[in-house]
């Protein structure tokens, strides 16, 4: 079958994960996870922005002293939380679909709404982009883009075989 795409199999391939802080840690603890040589994931923590815009507009009061802006926002940059911007999810979509060793790239439907264009665009078999839901954002099936391609195949099939 000459226009089969073959996926590498020099040992294994992997699976790349773009999602929310709960669902790559499901995947990871599943084992899916890896670190290459040079220190690069396979996934992406996408952080959700709800816990910011609480931060944004609010002060908390913790154990009788009162956290200002400034210092929720301190807490959050030490603990390593900051809002991953939509240029780093469309970098991340971007080096995942262009490593030769990754066969499925699995994504949020939430977060492959932020960056719609480029999963909408993106045609190769290989790797395989699947959008999953998450466990704040059910899954819609308007949105998936795997489902439409689908759907538009089976509706170009059902009128060809018509004019037979």
């Amino acid at each position: 079958m000459a226009g089969r795409v073959q996926i590498p199999n020099k040992s294994s391939a992997l699976i790349a994960m773009i999602g929310d802080e709960d669902t790559v840690t499901g995947f990871l603890l599943a084992g899916v996870g890896n670190v290459d040589l040079r220190r690069k994931t396979n996934y992406l923590i996408v952080d959700s922005t709800a816990l910011w815009q609480l931060a944004k507009g609010m002060s908390f009061s913790c154990l009788d002293s009162m956290l200002t802006l400034e210092g929720v926002q301190g807490l959050l940059l030490e603990a390593g939380s900051e809002e991953t911007t939509v240029k780093a999810i469309e970098d991340a979509f971007k080096e995942f679909t262009t490593k030769e060793d990754i066969a499925i790239v699995l994504i949020s439907q939430y977060v492959a709404n932020m960056i719609r264009f480029l999963v909408d665009s993106y045609n190769k078999p290989v790797p395989a982009i699947l959008e999953i839901p998450s466990k704040d954002h059910p899954y819609d099936p308007t949105h998936d883009s795997v489902l439409s391609r689908v759907k538009y195949l089976f509706s170009a099939e059902s009128v060809a075989s018509d004019r037979r």
